[in-house]
C-alpha cells in the first residue's frame, strides 16, 4: 500500500457512517465539514477504493467502507483503551525493577528499604538478585540491572551513583576470646589470629588480601565459607575470628555468644553506593526505586 492509513481518518469515516452525514459526523468529531471531506478523500486514496456512496440524502458505505467501518470501530476501541491505559499509568507507578545487590546490602539495608517502596508503590514488582560487587557493576553496565547497590568502587563511565549507607567492618571474637577485653583491633593483629573467610574470591575477601599485602603479611583463611551466617557460626565453634560488615554483625553475631569489636583502620569505613546506568529519561519505577533507596 502506497500510503499510510491515518487512524483518525478510519475514525472520521466510521462517525460519518454512523451519522449518515459528512456535516453531522463534523459536528461530532469537531472539525470542519471540509476538512472531513479531505481526510475521507485522502483514505479513499490510501486503500484505493471508494468508500462512501455520497447523494444528497446523505452518505452510505460501499461494500469496502462496510468492511472499514467494521474493524474501524474495533481499531477505535483498541486506541480509546490504549489512552486510558496511558492516563491511569501517569496516575500510577507500575511495572518491574531489576535490582542487584551485594550480600551486605541484602542483609544489613534493602529490607527495609524496599518494604517503604513498596507500601508506597504497591503495584512494582523488585526482581532482587544477590551478587558480589564485580557482577553488580557489570550488570549495570550491560543494562542488566536498572539499579544496583555495592561497595563504592571508582568512578565508571556510563555509570550513576549515589551514597547509600556507611557498613564499616568490625571483628567479630566469640565471648571467650583472649582480646575480649580491646576496644578495637588493628589489621596487623587480626592477622596474627586464625581467620574465617567467607565468598573466597569476593569484594571483601579480595580487599582483605589487598591489605595484608600492603602490609607484607600473608593472609591465610582457615576455613572459607559462602555466606556470614556461616562465618558467625564457625566464629561461634571458636575456629576462628572474622573480619565482616557491621550489617552482617549485626545480624548474625548480635549474641552474648559474640563480642564485635571495630577495626582500626581508615579503609574499615566500609562504604555502599547505589549505582545506575547513566539515562534520561529512565522508567518512572526504576526513578522511584532509585529516590527511595537513596533515602
Amino acid at each position: 500500500m502506497a500510503r499510510r492509513i491515518d487512524p483518525y481518518s478510519v475514525r472520521l469515516l466510521v462517525a460519518a457512517v454512523q451519522t449518515g452525514s459528512i456535516v453531522r459526523a463534523a459536528a461530532q468529531e469537531h472539525i470542519a465539514p471540509s476538512a472531513l471531506s479531505r481526510r475521507l478523500a485522502d483514505l479513499e486514496h490510501a486503500f484505493g477504493t471508494p468508500l462512501l456512496i455520497r447523494s444528497p440524502r446523505g452518505v452510505t458505505p460501499t461494500d469496502a467502507g462496510r468492511m472499514v467501518l467494521e474493524r474501524g470501530e474495533k481499531i477505535d476501541d483498541e486506541l480509546q483503551a490504549l489512552a486510558r491505559d496511558v492516563q491511569t499509568m501517569g496516575s500510577e507507578v507500575r511495572g518491574t525493577v531489576r535490582l542487584y545487590a551485594n550480600m551486605s546490602a541484602v542483609i544489613g539495608f534493602l529490607p527495609e528499604r524496599l518494604r517503604d517502596f513498596m507500601a508506597r508503590y504497591p503495584a512494582v514488582q523488585v526482581s532482587l538478585l544477590e551478587c558480589d560487587t564485580r557482577d553488580v557493576i557489570r550488570a549495570c553496565l550491560d543494562d542488566l540491572a536498572d539499579a544496583g547497590v555495592g561497595v563504592g568502587v571508582p568512578a565508571q563511565a556510563g555509570l550513576e551513583s549515589w551514597p547509600f549507607a556507611l557498613d564499616p567492618l568490625q571483628v567479630v571474637l566469640p565471648a571467650s576470646h583472649a582480646l575480649v577485653g580491646c576496644e578495637a583491633l588493628g589489621f596487623a593483629q587480626v592477622l596474627n589470629l586464625p581467620l574465617i573467610g567467607v565468598n573466597q574470591g569476593g569484594a571483601l575477601d579480595r580487599s582483605l588480601h589487598e591489605r595484608a599485602a600492603a602490609l607484607q603479611r600473608p593472609l591465610s583463611m582457615k576455613v572459607s565459607v559462602s555466606s556470614f551466617d556461616a562465618v558467625c557460626r564457625m566464629v561461634e565453634a571458636g575456629l576462628g575470628i572474622a573480619v565482616i560488615p557491621r550489617s552482617a554483625a549485626a545480624a548474625y553475631a548480635g549474641s552474648p555468644r559474640f563480642v564485635r569489636l571495630p577495626l582500626d583502620e581508615p579503609w574499615a569505613m566500609r562504604e555502599l553506593r547505589l549505582f545506575a546506568l547513566r539515562k534520561s529519561p529512565r522508567p518512572r519505577a526504576v526513578e522511584a526505586l532509585i529516590h527511595v533507596l537513596r533515602g
